[in-house]
């Protein structure tokens, strides 16, 4: 499925959508070049989960955990960029059974870790149209992976 977002405020709001749909085991990547809005999209998804503390690049880091308030499953936020292999994303120790876990740059790193995981690929075009706001559209290709993301109507709400 294709979607055009058209505000960084829009990206968010994609973001609190997969909110409603995403649970305990879940594994979305993200991927797209640098300020495609990969990280705005997991701050909406993290507001809405109600995560504690705020939701940033863990680029330093690799993975960020987010604990919420309800003892509800984390939101496990990781920044696969300087990854190079399945092995690694493992070797990062996150309990993805219990997790909801978001992977920027994650594309080709999933060999092993799970069957079924959502995809999101955003495109941020070089000399597209910009509004007076300087703020360029960005293009979502979603596609879902195995049988728990087969269907993805709840995107055309």
């Amino acid at each position: 499925m294709m979607l055009t977002i058209a505000t960084p405020d829009d990206m968010a709001a994609l973001g609190a959508r997969l909110a409603s749909q995403v649970r305990a085991g879940d594994l979305v990547t993200l991927n797209g070049e640098l300020g495609a809005g990969k990280t705005t999209l997991t701050r909406g998804l993290g507001a809405a989960l109600e995560v504690r503390g705020a939701v940033t690049s863990p680029t330093f880091v690799l993975a960020r955990t987010h604990p919420r308030a309800d003892g509800a499953p984390p939101l496990v936020h990781v920044d696969a960029y300087r990854l190079s292999s399945a092995i690694e994303l493992d070797d990062l120790d996150i309990d993805f059974a219990a997790s909801i876990v978001v992977v920027e740059w994650g594309e080709g790193l999933l060999d092993g870790i799970t069957d079924e995981w959502l995809q999101l690929d955003i495109v941020r075009p070089v000399g597209g149209v910009v509004t007076d706001d300087g703020v360029e559209a960005r293009t979502v290709t979603v596609t879902g992976h195995g049988a728990r993301w087969a269907d993805l109507g709840w995107l055309e709400a």
